[in-house]
């Protein structure tokens, strides 16, 4: 059975593939007639789609398929794809006569959690030559610490960079953060004034909380911690620990980089607690910002679903040209 991804699918399409679970909601009765219905979040590496089960009257036949699988399951479906009650949102309805909802016999895993295209190696030894280039032997001992720990280096190497806001794949918060290294190198360039091991630092750490904000299975989600913390918050912690192993840690550096990490949002109102108050804390920021906007509009670009010359994106918050 050939798959059918998420992206591709089509309305009025008929559906018999296999997904990812990403989330299950409880069924619900009926309002006007016997019986319930559950919905389920799919995913797949193209995106993701709302599934709903629409059961017949016995509602325990209805319960008995909800219990059948559990999150980060991967099931097989055979159903249609139609319109949602969003506009703009396909859903894949299946009946339960007619259609089927089951756990899968055999899948790919490949088919469900996107990777990034580059290579890993080479990125992690570009980094790595990057602290190399650290003259303050305190911040490269820093850097060191992290990228010398090979379960550190694990996490942060399959780590995505977000669920879809931007670089939404393994590898994707190596990626993006190498990305945000080469911006910060060529604004060293243009303002040689900028502190080079201070600056590369903080676009080396800023986003390292990312490692313990999502967690990768059959899908990508937020942990727990994730969800109640954010990465800002867990990477400060993460370097405010380090920075207890390295000796003499000069507490005017250790505040300059927890500020980096701190306000490599910009604002409040994005998620960091206060705003960039140095130089070197702007260029994080504005690097961060450009990376993250930059792959937000070629990943609109490159998957439109629309033949017009324009798209709205729920990413940036407003439409995108396309030619």
């Amino acid at each position: 059975m050939a798959k059918q991804f998420i992206g591709e699918l089509k309305e009025g399409q008929q559906v018999d593939s296999v997904f990812s679970v990403k989330y299950k909601k409880p069924p619900s009765d009926y309002k006007t007639k016997q019986g319930s219905w559950f919905s389920v979040g799919l995913s797949d590496m193209t995106g993701e789609m709302e599934l709903r089960f629409w059961g017949g009257s016995d509602k325990g036949s209805v319960a008995k398929v909800y219990s059948s699988f559990k999150e980060d399951d991967i099931i097989r479906i055979v159903g249609f794809v139609r319109a949602g009650r969003e506009k703009g949102r396909l859903e894949i309805h299946v009946n339960e006569d007619t259609g089927k909802l089951e756990k899968a016999a055999s899948f790919n895993l490949e088919d469900f959690v996107p990777k990034t295209k580059q290579d890993i190696g080479k990125m992690l030894a570009e980094i790595n030559t990057t602290i190399g280039s650290i003259g303050n032997p305190r911040t490269k001992a820093l850097l060191e610490s992290f990228f010398r720990d090979k379960a550190f280096v694990d996490e942060f190497s399959r780590a995505p960079g977000g669920i879809t806001m931007h670089h939404a794949y393994m590898g994707g918060l190596l990626e993006h953060t190498l990305h945000v290294v080469h911006i910060c190198k060529s604004l060293l360039d243009i303002h040689p004034q900028l502190d080079h091991d201070l600056l590369l630092a903080g676009a080396i750490l800023h986003d390292i909380g990312k490692t313990k904000e999502f967690r990768v299975t059959t899908n990508i989600k937020q942990t727990p911690d994730g969800m109640l913390r954010g990465h800002i918050t867990i990477g400060q912690e993460m370097l405010l620990e380090r920075i207890k192993a390295v000796p003499d840690f000069p507490e005017e550096l250790k505040l300059k980089i927890a500020h980096m990490m701190l306000s490599h949002h910009g604002n409040g109102e994005c998620g960091s607690p206060v705003i960039p108050a140095f130089a070197e804390a702007e260029a994080v920021h504005y690097a961060d910002e450009c990376d993250a906007k930059i792959d937000q509009h070629i990943t609109t670009k490159e998957d439109p679903r629309t033949e017009d010359f324009r798209v709205y994106s729920r990413k940036l918050g407003r439409p995108v040209y396309l030619k």
